[in-house]
């Protein structure tokens, strides 16, 4: 029989979830579970700890979220005390998660709040509130977090499940000794749960500190959405602003574009640089203001803007339907970072278009994306009148190496 059957594919039926759980389920109309949820449930339900690389849109929040919200259910409550923490890098990915939580037990009771900076005066409030009363999950950026563990209220000695998502982006952010801190403040009893979408040596390191005897799940990353047009183009760094304006100005069918650039102090220049080609944009960095980050992303899903500039911290964990163009300003420093970035479009086979601009220092990188992909990406030749760009030849990075030259005696 094909393995790719319905009658092959594992339901939550299957996976022996709570009734009221399934309930929800059916209300969305989810009714198999992806490869990281078949896998990372069962596991999660035996309270065993769990290391698992999957990347964003692998399904990989509900994988960990279902469970856990199973557990809570049949474990006995204990009165104002928070029973579930869930660690988040972002305070976007943080409220997304806590959406889920919502939208997942809806017929559960099973109560929720997001942790994080920035927001409205009475944020901080409502946030020790929910702590001291002991919401059943908080899902929190590090730093809100420690801040209110400062201040001596918080009481986690009811913490159960510990769980750590896009654990990689968090470490890549400094917030490794804040993962530790918090840590020391639950109890050494604890499932713990660590998501990654790669597994380099400081993960590897963080897992043996954190995790007891864990299960080990890897979901190999996926490739790009076949509905994905990926094109480059070989170009110096001083000829990207021109060439944006190309791609861009007039064209009607590039309704909603995402510009990913790797440094956050390019996006207001290349934001300003926009707007000066007369075109709608806003930026959204993690060095911009809470409030305005919030704003742009409301004004970008709702057609106010038609371009956003980012870093990669807009490449995981946010879900903005209707992406037509996505556009790698620079090219990303981890290969996969760039299938992160691109998956963004062509999303719910609806078709997208993936374009990079490869400047002569950065080919070695692009090189790295093309033999992750396993196939090689087509270089366009520079629209008329933005002369000729570098010749696609890439090298490995590696300096040479001066001959030694013994002294003589």
């Amino acid at each position: 029989m094909d393995s790719n059957t319905e009658d092959d594919k594992v339901t939550f039926d299957d996976l022996q979830l709570n009734y009221d759980l399934l309930d929800g389920l059916d209300a969305m109309n989810f009714i198999y579970a992806t490869p990281i949820q078949e896998q990372a449930i069962p596991i999660i339900l035996d309270q065993k700890d769990l290391i698992a690389v999957a990347q964003t849109g692998t399904g990989k929040t509900a994988a960990f979220l279902l469970p856990i919200i199973d557990l809570l259910m049949t474990e006995k409550k204990s009165n104002q005390k928070v029973r579930c923490l869930i660690i988040a890098p972002t305070r976007e990915l943080a409220l997304q998660i806590d959406r889920q939580v919502e939208a997942l037990g809806y017929f559960t009771g099973v109560s929720s709040i997001a942790v994080y900076g920035g927001g409205e005066g009475d944020s901080w409030d409502r946030q020790k509130k929910a702590i001291i009363k002991g919401a059943d999950i908080i899902i929190a950026t590090p730093g809100r977090l420690i801040a209110h563990i400062n201040m001596k209220y918080v009481d986690f000695s009811g913490i159960k499940h510990f769980i750590l998502d896009e654990a990689d982006r968090m470490l890549d952010m400094g917030f490794n000794q804040d993962i530790l801190f918090i840590n020391k403040q639950l109890p050494n009893k604890k499932q713990t749960l660590m998501f990654s979408a790669t597994m380099p040596e400081n993960i590897r390191k963080l897992t043996k500190k954190l995790l007891h005897q864990p299960e080990s799940i890897n979901i190999a990353i996926s490739k790009p959405n076949e509905n994905i047009l990926q094109v480059a183009y070989c170009t110096y760094d001083h000829q990207k602003p021109a060439l944006i304006g190309s791609l861009l100005i007039g064209k009607k069918n590039f309704k909603k574009t995402i510009i990913f650039s790797s440094s956050k102090k390019a996006v207001n220049t290349i934001v300003t640089m926009l707007k000066t080609k007369k075109l709608s944009a806003k930026g959204i960095s993690s060095d911009l203001d809470q409030k305005e980050r919030e704003k742009a992303l409301i004004d970008f899903t709702n057609n106010k803007v038609s371009i956003l500039v980012a870093t990669d911290i807009l490449s995981r964990g946010i879900d903005i339907k209707n992406i037509d163009l996505v556009i790698n300003y620079d090219v990303p420093q981890d290969p996969e970072d760039y299938v992160h970035r691109i998956g963004r479009t062509a999303r719910a086979d609806a078709e997208g278009v993936a374009i990079t601009f490869i400047s002569d220092k950065d080919q070695h990188r692009f090189l790295n994306i093309e033999k992750l992909l396993g196939e090689t990406i087509r270089k366009t030749p520079l629209p008329e009148g933005l002369g000729k760009g570098p010749e696609y030849n890439p090298k490995p990075k590696y300096k040479k190496r001066r001959n030694f030259k013994p002294k003589k005696k």
